[in-house]
Protein backbone atom coordinates (compact mmCIF):
# COMPACT_ATOMS: atom_id res chain seq x y z
CA UNK A 1 0.00 0.00 0.00
CA UNK A 2 1.76 3.35 -0.82
CA UNK A 3 2.22 6.35 1.86
CA UNK A 4 -0.87 8.71 1.95
CA UNK A 5 -0.08 12.14 0.26
CA UNK A 6 0.60 14.63 2.52
CA UNK A 7 -1.95 17.15 3.08
CA UNK A 8 0.04 20.04 4.25
CA UNK A 9 2.87 20.89 2.65
CA UNK A 10 6.02 23.56 2.44
CA UNK A 11 4.85 24.71 -0.57
CA UNK A 12 1.23 25.17 0.03
CA UNK A 13 1.74 26.25 3.83
CA UNK A 14 2.35 29.89 5.04
CA UNK A 15 4.32 29.99 8.11
CA UNK A 16 4.37 32.43 10.84
CA UNK A 17 7.78 32.13 13.28
CA UNK A 18 10.40 33.41 15.62
CA UNK A 19 13.11 31.37 15.92
CA UNK A 20 16.32 32.47 17.50
CA UNK A 21 19.49 30.83 19.03
CA UNK A 22 22.39 30.91 21.39
CA UNK A 23 25.47 29.34 19.76
CA UNK A 24 28.35 29.18 21.82
CA UNK A 25 31.68 28.49 19.78
CA UNK A 26 35.30 27.41 21.64
CA UNK A 27 38.37 28.25 20.26
CA UNK A 28 41.50 26.50 20.64
CA UNK A 29 43.41 29.61 21.50
CA UNK A 30 41.99 33.01 22.83
CA UNK A 31 40.34 35.07 19.87
CA UNK A 32 40.46 38.64 20.49
CA UNK A 33 39.04 40.48 17.14
CA UNK A 34 36.14 39.82 15.08
CA UNK A 35 36.90 41.35 11.95
CA UNK A 36 35.67 38.47 9.71
CA UNK A 37 32.58 39.52 11.53
CA UNK A 38 31.16 40.93 7.50
CA UNK A 39 32.08 38.83 6.14
CA UNK A 40 31.01 35.66 7.84
CA UNK A 41 27.33 37.54 8.42
CA UNK A 42 27.02 37.60 4.59
CA UNK A 43 27.57 34.01 3.67
CA UNK A 44 25.58 32.60 6.22
CA UNK A 45 22.45 34.65 4.86
CA UNK A 46 23.15 32.35 2.07
CA UNK A 47 22.20 29.24 4.87
CA UNK A 48 19.33 31.05 5.76
CA UNK A 49 20.85 31.70 9.06
CA UNK A 50 21.13 35.25 9.96
CA UNK A 51 23.55 36.86 12.96
CA UNK A 52 22.34 39.24 14.62
CA UNK A 53 25.04 39.65 17.24
CA UNK A 54 28.43 38.59 18.21
CA UNK A 55 30.47 38.54 21.46
CA UNK A 56 33.23 37.22 23.22
CA UNK A 57 31.82 35.85 26.51
CA UNK A 58 36.05 35.46 27.18
CA UNK A 59 38.66 35.60 25.26
CA UNK A 60 38.58 31.87 23.70
CA UNK A 61 34.64 31.56 23.74
CA UNK A 62 32.50 33.36 21.01
CA UNK A 63 28.69 33.55 21.55
CA UNK A 64 26.53 34.39 18.47
CA UNK A 65 22.80 35.55 18.28
CA UNK A 66 21.46 33.88 15.36
CA UNK A 67 17.87 33.44 13.83
CA UNK A 68 16.91 31.32 11.47
CA UNK A 69 14.05 30.52 8.93
CA UNK A 70 11.79 27.45 9.50
CA UNK A 71 13.22 25.27 7.07
CA UNK A 72 16.77 25.44 9.06
CA UNK A 73 17.07 22.43 10.64
CA UNK A 74 19.26 23.48 13.83
CA UNK A 75 22.34 20.94 13.11
CA UNK A 76 22.56 23.18 10.05
CA UNK A 77 23.29 26.59 12.07
CA UNK A 78 26.71 24.99 13.38
CA UNK A 79 27.83 23.87 10.04
CA UNK A 80 26.89 26.96 8.78
CA UNK A 81 28.32 29.50 11.24
CA UNK A 82 31.28 26.91 12.90
CA UNK A 83 32.13 25.88 9.41
CA UNK A 84 32.22 29.68 7.06
CA UNK A 85 34.01 31.08 10.28
CA UNK A 86 36.89 28.33 9.93
CA UNK A 87 36.80 28.89 6.11
CA UNK A 88 37.30 32.67 7.04
CA UNK A 89 40.56 32.31 9.45
CA UNK A 90 41.86 29.01 8.04
CA UNK A 91 45.67 31.06 7.18
CA UNK A 92 45.79 32.02 10.82
CA UNK A 93 44.02 29.49 12.71
CA UNK A 94 43.97 26.28 10.13
CA UNK A 95 42.24 24.39 13.43
CA UNK A 96 40.78 27.15 14.84
CA UNK A 97 37.49 25.29 17.26
CA UNK A 98 37.30 22.83 19.71
CA UNK A 99 35.10 19.72 18.42
CA UNK A 100 32.64 20.68 21.19
CA UNK A 101 29.83 23.72 20.60
CA UNK A 102 26.09 24.52 22.29
CA UNK A 103 23.54 25.29 20.81
CA UNK A 104 20.12 26.85 22.38
CA UNK A 105 16.67 28.10 21.77
CA UNK A 106 15.58 31.28 23.15
CA UNK A 107 12.84 33.60 22.28
CA UNK A 108 10.54 36.42 23.40
CA UNK A 109 9.26 34.56 26.77
CA UNK A 110 11.01 31.87 29.11
CA UNK A 111 10.01 28.48 28.98
CA UNK A 112 8.16 29.03 32.22
CA UNK A 113 6.32 31.29 30.33
CA UNK A 114 5.40 29.54 27.50
CA UNK A 115 4.46 26.45 29.16
CA UNK A 116 2.10 27.76 31.49
CA UNK A 117 0.23 29.53 28.76
CA UNK A 118 -0.14 26.67 26.51
CA UNK A 119 -1.40 24.66 30.12
CA UNK A 120 -3.86 27.39 30.47
CA UNK A 121 -5.59 27.87 26.91
CA UNK A 122 -9.26 26.39 28.18
CA UNK A 123 -8.93 29.04 30.76
CA UNK A 124 -7.72 31.65 28.32
CA UNK A 125 -10.98 30.63 25.23
CA UNK A 126 -13.63 29.93 27.84
CA UNK A 127 -17.04 28.08 26.53
CA UNK A 128 -20.35 29.07 26.79
CA UNK A 129 -21.20 25.69 27.30
CA UNK A 130 -19.54 24.37 30.78
CA UNK A 131 -19.92 20.71 29.36
CA UNK A 132 -17.97 21.79 26.19
CA UNK A 133 -15.15 23.43 28.77
CA UNK A 134 -15.52 19.51 30.82
CA UNK A 135 -14.55 18.00 27.67
CA UNK A 136 -11.71 20.37 26.19
CA UNK A 137 -9.92 19.92 30.15
CA UNK A 138 -10.03 16.30 29.16
CA UNK A 139 -7.83 16.04 26.54
CA UNK A 140 -5.15 18.83 27.73
CA UNK A 141 -1.61 17.52 28.06
CA UNK A 142 0.62 18.68 31.17
CA UNK A 143 3.33 16.14 31.53
CA UNK A 144 5.70 17.01 34.66
CA UNK A 145 8.10 14.18 34.06
CA UNK A 146 9.30 16.35 30.65
CA UNK A 147 12.17 18.53 31.49
CA UNK A 148 12.78 20.77 28.31
CA UNK A 149 14.80 22.82 30.71
CA UNK A 150 17.54 19.84 30.24
CA UNK A 151 20.37 19.66 27.37
CA UNK A 152 20.76 16.95 25.24
CA UNK A 153 23.11 15.45 23.27
CA UNK A 154 24.46 16.10 19.57
CA UNK A 155 27.92 14.22 18.54
CA UNK A 156 29.33 17.86 19.22
CA UNK A 157 28.24 18.80 22.26
CA UNK A 158 24.82 19.89 23.94
CA UNK A 159 21.46 21.75 22.67
CA UNK A 160 18.66 22.78 24.28
CA UNK A 161 15.93 22.92 21.00
CA UNK A 162 12.17 23.70 22.16
CA UNK A 163 9.51 24.87 20.02
CA UNK A 164 5.97 26.30 20.62
CA UNK A 165 3.67 25.07 17.61
CA UNK A 166 0.41 26.09 16.92
CA UNK A 167 -1.86 25.12 14.38
CA UNK A 168 -5.30 26.78 13.68
CA UNK A 169 -8.41 24.77 12.20
CA UNK A 170 -9.50 25.67 9.03
CA UNK A 171 -12.16 28.32 8.67
CA UNK A 172 -11.79 28.30 12.66
CA UNK A 173 -14.09 25.95 12.49
CA UNK A 174 -15.14 24.73 16.44
CA UNK A 175 -14.48 20.99 17.99
CA UNK A 176 -16.00 20.58 20.73
CA UNK A 177 -17.07 16.16 20.47
CA UNK A 178 -15.14 14.46 22.90
CA UNK A 179 -14.32 11.36 20.53
CA UNK A 180 -12.59 13.64 17.61
CA UNK A 181 -11.02 15.41 20.17
CA UNK A 182 -9.19 12.52 21.96
CA UNK A 183 -8.21 11.02 18.81
CA UNK A 184 -6.32 13.80 18.03
CA UNK A 185 -5.09 13.62 21.83
CA UNK A 186 -3.95 10.32 21.04
CA UNK A 187 -2.10 11.22 17.58
CA UNK A 188 -0.20 14.26 19.04
CA UNK A 189 1.43 11.47 21.95
CA UNK A 190 1.75 8.81 19.17
CA UNK A 191 3.75 11.63 16.69
CA UNK A 192 6.00 12.63 19.59
CA UNK A 193 7.21 9.17 20.64
CA UNK A 194 7.42 8.03 17.16
CA UNK A 195 9.70 11.20 16.60
CA UNK A 196 11.57 11.25 19.85
CA UNK A 197 10.17 14.77 20.97
CA UNK A 198 9.78 15.98 24.45
CA UNK A 199 6.27 17.17 24.57
CA UNK A 200 5.23 18.52 27.47
CA UNK A 201 2.34 20.35 27.00
CA UNK A 202 -0.55 20.44 24.70
CA UNK A 203 -3.02 23.55 24.77
CA UNK A 204 -6.31 21.36 22.20
CA UNK A 205 -8.88 23.63 22.43
CA UNK A 206 -12.20 24.04 19.57
CA UNK A 207 -10.92 25.87 17.22
CA UNK A 208 -6.99 25.53 17.66
CA UNK A 209 -3.83 23.77 18.85
CA UNK A 210 -0.76 24.79 20.56
CA UNK A 211 2.31 22.18 21.55
CA UNK A 212 5.17 23.09 23.33
CA UNK A 213 8.27 20.21 22.36
CA UNK A 214 11.75 19.48 22.96
CA UNK A 215 13.10 18.20 19.14
CA UNK A 216 16.28 16.73 17.87
CA UNK A 217 18.62 18.82 16.18
CA UNK A 218 18.31 16.99 12.66
CA UNK A 219 14.58 18.58 12.43
CA UNK A 220 14.23 21.34 11.18
CA UNK A 221 10.81 23.87 12.65
CA UNK A 222 8.91 23.34 9.45
CA UNK A 223 9.32 19.66 9.59
CA UNK A 224 8.17 19.52 12.73
CA UNK A 225 4.96 21.45 12.51
CA UNK A 226 4.12 19.66 9.15
CA UNK A 227 4.47 16.75 10.45
CA UNK A 228 1.52 16.68 13.18
CA UNK A 229 -0.74 18.63 10.82
CA UNK A 230 -0.51 15.13 8.85
CA UNK A 231 -0.57 13.07 11.29
CA UNK A 232 -3.53 14.83 12.33
CA UNK A 233 -5.11 14.85 9.41
CA UNK A 234 -4.24 11.43 9.06
CA UNK A 235 -6.32 10.72 11.82
CA UNK A 236 -9.49 12.45 10.91
CA UNK A 237 -9.27 10.69 7.84
CA UNK A 238 -7.18 12.32 5.80
CA UNK A 239 -9.88 15.94 6.24
CA UNK A 240 -8.78 19.52 6.03
CA UNK A 241 -8.42 19.66 9.70
CA UNK A 242 -6.31 23.00 9.91
CA UNK A 243 -6.08 26.00 7.79
CA UNK A 244 -2.75 25.93 5.49
CA UNK A 245 -0.40 27.71 8.08
CA UNK A 246 1.41 27.45 10.94
CA UNK A 247 3.10 29.32 13.63
CA UNK A 248 6.70 28.03 15.36
CA UNK A 249 8.71 29.71 18.05
CA UNK A 250 11.77 28.92 19.62
CA UNK A 251 11.80 29.62 23.54
CA UNK A 252 14.43 28.05 26.34
CA UNK A 253 15.10 28.99 29.72
CA UNK A 254 16.05 32.80 28.82
CA UNK A 255 14.55 35.61 27.13
CA UNK A 256 16.11 37.75 24.75
CA UNK A 257 16.53 40.18 26.92
CA UNK A 258 18.21 38.63 29.71
CA UNK A 259 20.56 36.19 27.18
CA UNK A 260 22.10 39.62 25.60
CA UNK A 261 21.74 42.42 28.16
Amino acid sequence: MSAPVATYTPDNCKTAFQLNWALSLFWHAPADGCDWLPELQAATEADGVRILRHEFLKPGVSQFLVSTRPEVAPERIVWSVKGRLQHAVRRERPKAFRRNDGLRSIGSATRETIEEYVRSQVAHHPMADPRAEEILRAVQIDDPSVDLSAPRHSAHGLYWYNLQVCFVRDGRCMEIRPEPLHRMREMIVKSAAKHAHLLSTAGIVADHIHLTLGCNVEQSPADVALSYMNNLAYACGMKRVFAFGFYVGTFGEYDLGVTWS
